[in-house]
């Protein structure tokens, strides 16, 4: 209900005899009024007696889609360890309840490549990537924490050639559990929930016969969430299908907008965003993150929320720069930057837990903004109150429809079990003075002997109020300043034993750059970085024809880049160094640049583009398989040259090629290819 407040007590309480007086009394309520929105105050029941609502399975983030988290295994101790802390460390930071991962399919699947844990059919290798590792290092500090696999995209042969993974949905089912009990066997991982994905469509036989194959497995504790998409057109088939039904646990949908449709309701299955947020991590950010986490269940009744992605840790150049929880980016300076979502996320995730319940009683404040509360059962009991105005928590999608909050005083009355002193949590974006404050812990509020409080809510703003006494804002010493990617760079992969695959700061994006020791070779290259994918991959992005992997500072223009590569197809094969590259991610295939290729068949190429379109230079080499060569391109305003084996072999202008870019190895196609001693020199 809403009720009229003088906001002078007295002047409420008192008589008025005359229309004079009434007429005095409203001009002296107006004039302490600062707004006539403030002089209004709105009831809210919190009750638990009438039944409760869903039951409350988390707040989480997402490494992958793709390669979200490359740059962070990257980083030296002890940053790399704060910035994890800052993640999933109960009581600290973020606190996340939820873990999401790619499953590597060796393909472009939005920022770059995951390797698959099966190259090929007859492979298996549990310690590619650096997935593995962070999920450990999350259970580590959060052994309870949720842990979910999900492939956005296959290796070629899972295809049998052709680009849908479905077509042999025994071969993909097998595949993906085999990732499962890897994970268990290898690192005492306890995957929870596998995802069903793919952008065009979903395979209700394919669901099944995971179900099926996970069963027979002994993993009849793994779930399966569907479609990991849209709610349309899962939940009809699910409707329809019962044994489609038996086998999916959660429905799951990207971006709904903190909407559901009923037919999902009416499954009576979970309901969850597995994959949410997706917005530039700014104070915007910030305010699309608080309003999701809220609405979400008011609106959907979703009850878990997961952010894509968990750390933005690639190249902000790279597609979606900086759209995760907080952002870690520069392991050579060792910077990161703790941003406001980080503390968004404390709100609800330090002052409950999965398997606590909402009450029936959540809801829209009526002058805008929402409301949740949750308990455990046994008498505690958490409310996160959001007023974010529209402007300033605009998600990347979908669109917002617009809306007003204004200020307002709300009463919460808390009935059945609940009457208690509770602790109060505040954040404040300050659009106007830009002086926002995140996570600030207020002074206790004591319920009054009706069961009531009152709360002045602004906009922009933020509460927790709850029983929940251990929630503190986590901090460490700052981090180094930040600092551009070193001038001056070298690379031999002389690690005999690397605990990543992947060579520091290299960044895949179609194909990838593994460490290889080649115990044949008694030379100088027994310790090179190698191409390993030999075929397409079954993917829903635009992959290149050619493998390519970046690495290095966007702003770079001139500079010397330095290779010792080896071709290993014979007359067919084909390998290069670039600079200048301007695209990567999704939109990789388009990138343009300054690329130095040499081939197996003993020519070479200069071109302006990856897709060998622009040519600006060609001719003999010498170049064959199964021989060390080393590339040396040399990049000075509008001009260009390149030598090999230390010997010049071209020079032309560059004009019409971009003036800045990251540098890059690669192949021809999808090919094995080794490359050695690599260095930068940028002016």
């Amino acid at each position: 209900g809403v009720r009229m407040l003088s906001c002078n007590p007295n002047k409420r309480r008192a008589s008025v005899r005359t229309q004079g007086a009434f007429t005095s009394a409203l001009t002296n309520l107006a004039l302490v009024c600062a707004s006539v929105a403030w002089c209004f105050a709105e009831d809210y029941v919190l009750d638990d007696k009438p039944g409760l609502g869903r039951t409350f399975d988390g707040v989480g983030g997402l490494s992958g889609g793709g390669a979200t988290s490359r740059l962070l295994v990257n980083y030296d101790e002890p940053y790399r360890g704060r910035i994890l802390d800052y993640l999933f460390k109960p009581s600290f930071g973020a606190s996340l309840h939820i873990l999401k991962v790619e499953i590597g399919g060796d393909a472009q699947s939005t920022d770059g490549t995951e390797p698959s844990h099966m190259h090929y059919e007859n492979d298996e290798n549990y310690f590619r990537g650096y997935e593995w590792w962070l999920m450990k290092e999350a259970k580590r500090r959060n052994p309870n924490i949720t842990l979910i696999g999900l492939p956005w995209a296959f290796p070629g042969w899972v295809g049998r050639g052709k680009n849908w993974p479905y077509n042999f949905p025994d071969v993909t089912a097998s595949y993906v559990v085999s990732w499962v009990i890897g994970a268990k066997q290898h690192h005492d991982l306890d995957i929870n929930y596998i995802g069903i994905w793919n952008e065009r469509s979903f395979d209700s036989t394919y669901i099944k016969l995971l179900r099926y194959t996970l069963d027979k497995n002994g993993l009849e504790n793994v779930k399966i969430i569907a479609s990991d998409n849209l709610w349309e057109p899962i939940t009809l088939y699910v409707l329809r299908d019962g044994e489609l039904s038996d086998a999916v646990d959660v429905l799951g949908a990207h971006y709904p907008g903190t909407t559901t449709v009923m037919d999902a309701l009416q499954t009576e299955k979970k309901l969850w965003s597995s994959e949410d947020y997706s917005t530039f991590n700014n104070e915007v950010g910030g305010g699309c993150w608080a309003r999701i986490l809220n609405q979400n269940y008011v609106n959907g009744r979703m009850t878990a929320t997961i952010s894509w992605n968990l750390v933005a840790s690639y190249y902000e150049m790279l597609p979606f720069g900086r759209d995760g929880l907080m952002t870690a980016e520069e392991p050579w300076s060792g910077n990161y930057v703790v941003e406001s979502p980080i503390w968004i996320t404390a709100h609800t995730t330090q002052f409950t837990q999965p398997g606590w319940v909402y009450l029936q009683t959540v809801g829209h404040l009526m002058q805008g903004g929402s409301y949740v509360a949750l308990t455990d059962q046994k008498g505690n009991l958490t409310i996160v109150i959001e007023t974010m105005t529209h402007d300033h928590s605009e998600c990347i999608r979908p669109p917002l429809p617009p809306y007003k909050v204004v200020p307002q005083n709300v009463t919460f009355y808390l009935k059945g079990s609940f009457v208690s002193t509770m602790e109060v949590w505040r954040s404040k974006f300050d659009f106007t003075t830009k002086k926002s404050f995140f996570f600030q812990k207020q002074d206790p509020l004591k319920v009054l002997f009706d069961g009531s409080f009152t709360l002045n809510l602004d906009v922009d703003e933020v509460y927790t109020l709850s029983t929940i006494t251990t929630a503190q804002k986590g901090s460490y010493p700052d981090p180094p300043p930040s600092a551009p990617f070193p001038k001056t760079y070298k690379d031999d992969f002389n690690v005999g034993n690397p605990y990543f695959s992947e060579a520091p700061d290299f960044a895949d994006q179609t194909g990838v750059f593994e460490y290889f020791i080649n115990l044949t070779d008694p030379g100088p290259h027994v310790f090179t970085l190698r191409q390993v994918v030999v075929e397409r991959p079954v993917t829903w992005e635009a992959d290149a024809d050619q493998t390519i992997s970046v690495l290095g500072d966007y702003s770079w223009q001139n500079l010397t880049v330095t290779s010792d590569v080896y071709i290993e197809t014979v007359k067919t094969g084909g390998v290069f160094i670039g600079a200048r590259v301007d695209q990567g991610g999704g939109s990789v295939r388009s990138a343009k640049g300054i690329f130095f290729w040499v081939f197996a068949d003993g020519t070479y190429k200069v071109t302006g583009d990856l897709q060998k379109t622009n040519v600006l230079a060609e001719g003999p080499s010498g170049t064959r398989a199964h021989v060390w060569h080393t590339l040396c391109l040399t990049i000075k305003g509008d001009y260009a040259s390149g030598t090999l084996n230390g010997s010049p072999l071209w020079n032309t202008t560059v004009t019409a090629v971009p003036n800045n870019g990251w540098v890059a190895i690669g192949t021809s196609s999808f090919e094995l290819a080794q490359f050695d001693n690599f260095s930068v020199e940028a002016q």
